[in-house]
């Protein structure tokens, strides 16, 4: 009797063992446990290759972890912001580059860090490039657009001669006409409400902070609109003889609005 009740003891046992490692191999394996940190940064390369960004970004992850100290992690590091970038999530890319920038003050790779922090900051305020939007990005909040140009000039004023500093220059001229045509935009706004005082404060604000953009000659015309509402001649005649010696074929004073075939942030 003794012996059948310890054969249905070790039964017991042995069925409770055999769960347990059925449950344990349910457990997804970590198959980098065995891979060289060269091998983890390939597989992610194909992934980015592949536009698989979400199954890259963990793979950048680890490779943090098992190369850091050594180039290959500060490669992972720059990768993982593009990929995060990619994947729609700039807030999480640009706490990468921050993290990166913090910790690798010498590396060889910062110009690209700060150019891509301000790409990734350009394109999350003025994603506007594509061509199924007519969005203007002045109707837009400008703290993106302002720590994009941040980004830019950092890398123009410290690695002048970077690759991507002509680029750089370049985007940074387009969000200094942004911002002041987001200027504008409000003193536009305030004026068709008959709020002509907040009018002529956006305007001067654009006059006052911008030089050579577009955006002046539309600040003027509104500071001459608004003066004359208020009946303030000596104001409104002092913005009109701007306006006509800075803009004397202006389109404002002809028809109170600019001629264009394409909008005026394009490009081409």
């Amino acid at each position: 009797m003794l012996r059948v009740k310890l054969s249905v003891v070790c039964t017991y046992l042995l069925i409770g063992i055999v769960t347990l490692t059925s449950g344990c191999s349910t457990d997804p394996l970590d198959k980098t446990a065995t891979m060289t940190p060269q091998a983890i940064y390939d597989d992610a390369k194909d992934s980015m290759g592949s536009g698989q960004w979400d199954k890259a970004i963990p793979l950048l992850e680890k490779l943090e972890g098992r190369a850091a100290g050594t180039p290959l992690a500060q490669q992972a590091q720059i990768d993982k912001a593009y990929a995060q970038f990619r994947s729609g999530e700039p807030v999480q890319a640009i706490a990468t580059l921050d993290r990166f920038i913090k910790l690798n003050p010498a590396s060889p790779a910062l110009d690209y860090a700060l150019y891509l922090k301000g790409l990734i900051n350009f394109n999350d305020d003025l994603g506007l490039f594509s061509s199924i939007t007519n969005q203007d990005m002045t109707e837009r909040d400008q703290k993106a657009a302002k720590e994009s140009f941040e980004s830019f000039q950092e890398l123009r004023k410290r690695f002048p001669d970077s690759k991507y500093a002509a680029d750089a220059g370049l985007r940074m001229n387009y969000i200094v006409s942004a911002l002041a045509q987001y200027e504008v935009h409000v003193a536009r706004y305030y004026y068709s409400r008959g709020a002509y005082i907040a009018a002529i404060n956006r305007a001067q604000t654009a006059v006052r902070d911008f030089r050579e953009v577009t955006a002046l000659e539309e600040a003027l015309y509104i500071l001459y609109k608004s003066y004359d509402a208020l009946g303030m001649q000596q104001q409104r005649d002092d913005a009109l003889k701007i306006l006509e010696t800075n803009y004397p074929k202006s389109d404002f004073l002809i028809s109170g609005e600019r001629r264009q075939e394409h909008p005026w942030w394009r490009f081409w």
